[in-house]
């Protein structure tokens, strides 16, 4: 009899032990790497226009509002933009504080690991993604749905071209800017006070992949800027208007490894080609009057062939982009803004999902 208790003792914590097995697994299984299949929906190049309209999931639907904040940091006490670099020019003002601009959707809950959209010269177009967010992150159709994202605009430090100190951030490659964000900018959301008495709990992902960031003219190129140097922090790029141009200070220190700045990307020494295949889904947009569209290709200047050849180099590159050519509009028209920002989001974020 005791053989028979201690053989049914015995089995009885095998099953318990099976059983413990199996969960493990099952949260090792879930805890895997993060893959999206995003499909190839939406991609590849688009031609819109001479009529526009505005989307009307860029309108207020009445839909539930979420809240709204805005806060200002001193450039002063940035150990990474303090607003004093040797490449500015002095006839260029710098901006003391720099404004914030938050946006948390109604749809976010408190607690969870939201994903992050920052948009640059905030608060930008943050009118037409809040109206995006308060109508798209309860929609009921799976294909064109939005995640609840919580909206960052940045404002820029200054000014505007070579030797300002917008320049300074927004044309210069290296990963400075995306330290910048990642490392002063992010940390300063989460510890705001008021931010923090209405959500308590607020957390960002660590998933890079549940980190993107929209920009227009320099700011376009900022964004992908970031993505291309820290595509470990940064991988959903929205451009609109690029300046894939040389922009970049001439007296930069990046001038010695891109001397002629952004345009590398796509000419030159062809960045985008080149280089290894990055982790990247990537939007690019340029109007067919965009800046400078008549410029010869030594000006270095042409938007309308810088931002061709950007998205002719993603293509051969085997990337996930779309890129839109609107006609009849100038540099960052808010009529293709209007029109064209609900999809871009709804394509940026497809086959994200939480861990």
């Amino acid at each position: 009899m005791a053989f028979q208790l201690n053989s049914r003792s015995y089995c009885s914590r095998w099953a318990l032990s099976l059983s413990l097995i199996r969960l493990w697994s099952s949260f090792a299984l879930a805890e895997g790497p993060y893959v999206e299949k995003p499909g190839t929906e939406g991609n590849g190049n688009i031609v819109i226009g001479g009529e526009y309209s505005v989307d009307p999931d860029l309108t207020d639907r009445g839909n539930p509002k979420g809240k709204y904040f805005e806060f200002s940091m001193r450039l002063a006490d940035s150990k990474i933009f303090p607003g004093n670099d040797s490449t500015l020019d002095s006839r260029k003002p710098v901006r003391e504080q720099r404004r914030i601009f938050v946006y948390v959707p109604a749809a976010y809950k408190d607690g969870t690991n939201a994903p992050i959209l920052i948009t640059l010269d905030g608060p930008g177009r943050l009118n037409l993604v809040r109206n995006a967010l308060d109508n798209l992150t309860i929609s009921t159709d799976a294909n064109r749905k939005l995640p609840a994202f919580i909206a960052i605009g940045v404002e820029n430090g200054g000014n505007d071209g070579k030797g300002s100190e917008r320049g300074l951030e927004y044309d210069t490659l290296s990963d400075r800017f995306a330290r910048f964000i990642n490392d002063e900018v992010l940390p300063a959301v989460l510890n705001n006070r008021e931010i923090r008495a209405t959500y308590p709990k607020l957390a960002f992902t660590q998933n890079p992949w549940g980190k993107a960031v929209m920009g227009c003219s320099s700011g376009g190129a900022a964004a992908l800027t970031m993505g291309w140097f820290r595509p470990d922090l940064f991988r959903r790029l929205i451009t609109y208007s690029g300046t894939f141009v040389d922009q970049q200070d001439d007296d930069a220190p990046e001038e010695k490894h891109y001397p002629l700045g952004a345009w590398e990307y796509h000419s030159g020494m062809k960045l985008i080609e080149t280089s290894e295949k990055k982790p990247l889904r990537i939007f690019t947009h340029v109007s067919e009057n965009d800046n400078r569209a008549k410029d010869p290709e030594e000006t270095y200047h042409n938007w309308v062939m810088a931002n061709e050849r950007t998205a002719a180099a993603l293509q051969a590159k085997g990337y996930d982009y779309r890129f839109v050519f609107s006609r009849a509009t100038k540099h960052c028209d808010t009529k293709v803004f209007e029109q064209t920002l609900a999809d871009t989001l709804v394509w940026m974020w497809r086959g994200y999902h939480a861990e």
